[in-house]
């Protein structure tokens, strides 16, 4: 397992790497991505027990990335940790590709195809189930955004998962309080507080900030949050973490950087590598 120093310097490359993909391919959604690097690197990294020279094994620990949007960030840290050549990530969006504007289960490594909100915590408490009823102790986990909670699919999963008792289920909400046009606070103001409703639909809830590799390595740790309820990690993020005039600004949601300011993104990601 890589230090927490190394996979900070790990994440920061990563970044450029995400940044790289989209601007080659005229497209991709950056700023998601960004926010929710952390908590992808943290799980593929040091918890998840996965084999990229076997990507389906059966035994495997699961991962859904719910909010498919931010993919890149899945595609750059499956690539990097062996799941397939990051020489693939040329491919993004391509005609052929198995790298598609949101998770595909073409591609290697990736457990279910996501991009239509509100649909990853269902399966997440399906494949949950599935485990338990084949006395299995594989693990599974759900990143998920927050603008995606005003899905009332979410909160059926929720109330199925607290009823179940799915202990070895855990989600990850990627907090960063902004959404495709504007704050969530804005769009549904009812949403918060966030950890108050997940604790009252039965859910364990902690609250880290997503971007500390260290408050997640501690909070992945004590997983499950409490025996018999399925766990929530409200990570509080930043919406383009890392690139200044990116960072919770609501038109970098779709957006890419013209070549202007992919120079100075560039620019500002290379300084985090080196410091």
């Amino acid at each position: 397992m890589i230090s927490e120093r190394e996979l900070k310097a790990q994440c920061a490359r990563l970044r450029r790497l995400i940044l790289d993909t989209a601007i080659d391919a005229g497209g991709g959604h950056i700023a998601p991505a960004f926010s929710a690097l952390e908590i992808v690197a943290a799980l593929y990294y040091w918890f998840l027990d996965v084999d990229p020279r076997n990507p389906k094994w059966k035994d495997r620990e699961r991962f859904i990335l719910s909010k498919g949007h931010g993919c890149l960030a899945l595609y750059a840290v499956l690539a990097e940790r062996g799941f397939f050549p990051v020489t693939e990530l040329k491919t993004f969006t391509r005609p052929g590709t198995f790298l598609g504007g949101h998770p595909d289960l073409k591609c290697p490594g990736v457990d279910a195809a996501t991009g239509a909100l509100g649909h990853g915590l269902s399966l997440g408490v399906g494949i949950a189930l599935a485990a338990r009823l084949e006395r299995h102790p594989r693990r599974t986990f759900v990143v998920m955004s927050d603008g995606e909670c005003q899905e009332g699919s979410v909160w059926e999963a929720a109330l199925l998962a607290a009823h179940l008792r799915l202990d070895s289920l855990t989600a990850v909400l990627d907090y960063n309080k902004l959404q495709s046009l504007g704050p969530v606070s804005e769009v549904m103001a009812s949403a918060a507080p966030v950890p108050d409703k997940w604790r009252a639909f039965g859910w364990a809830v902690t609250e880290v900030d997503g971007h500390d590799l260290g408050a997640l390595h501690a909070a992945f740790s004590r997983l499950p949050l409490e025996p018999g309820k399925p766990s929530m990690v409200v990570a509080h993020t930043i919406k383009g973490k890392g690139i200044s005039y990116m960072e919770q600004n609501p038109i970098w949601h779709y957006r890419t950087p013209n070549p202007d300011e992919a120079t100075q993104a560039r620019r500002e990601l290379d300084e985090a590598t080196r410091s």
